[in-house]
């Protein structure tokens, strides 16, 4: 899996390129949240629940369905997410958690198509570390990861998050001008 911190960079990249208008603040921040959320799952070791289980790691949390059940239970609780632009940024923001995670160099790979199937799918290239659980974060393995992370999705993301910003200003220089 990418860092906590890698997964909450992309809704806020694609935030950033749509601008506050169309994306603001606290419905980018709640996209955060909600990619983040999936890796959740990892309290399951505790409880005991394998790794591989539907509900293990990397399971059923991190399957495009569940990513499109959440964030319409965030829209039927949360008045701001009821369009469906917001409930589509929601449902995108909580489902490129497994989609980085299919790019990941390890571990199983996410449940992508539960519940139709509780295959553990990789990506046909997996160019991104797969990032330590736990304390090995904190390792030479971790700063190697975060290294991945920063050129493959962080570079990428701000790049789009620049490209939106550059499109508004002209359009707005258009407008003006």
């Amino acid at each position: 899996m990418p860092t906590i911190m890698t997964h909450a960079i992309v809704p806020l990249a694609i935030a950033a390129a749509a601008g506050r208008q169309r994306i603001g603040p606290r419905l980018a921040l709640a996209g955060a949240a909600l990619a983040m959320l999936p890796d959740a799952d990892v309290a399951g070791f505790a409880l005991g629940v394998d790794y591989a289980d539907t509900w293990g790691h990397r399971g059923a949390t991190h399957a495009i369905a569940f990513a499109v059940i959440v964030a319409g239970a965030v829209a039927l609780l949360w008045r701001e997410a009821r369009s469906w632009g917001a409930f589509a940024f929601l449902a995108f923001a909580m489902a490129s958690h497994g989609l980085l995670d299919a790019l990941t160099s390890g571990g199983l790979g996410p449940a992508l198509l539960w519940p139709a199937s509780d295959a553990r799918i990789f990506a046909p290239v997996t160019p991104i570390r797969v990032s330590p659980i736990g304390a090995g974060f904190f390792s030479a393995r971790g700063v190697v990861t975060m290294l991945s992370e920063l050129r493959l999705v962080w570079l990428p993301c701000c790049a789009l998050a620049a490209a939106g910003w550059l499109f508004r200003r002209r359009g707005q220089s258009a407008q003006n001008g």
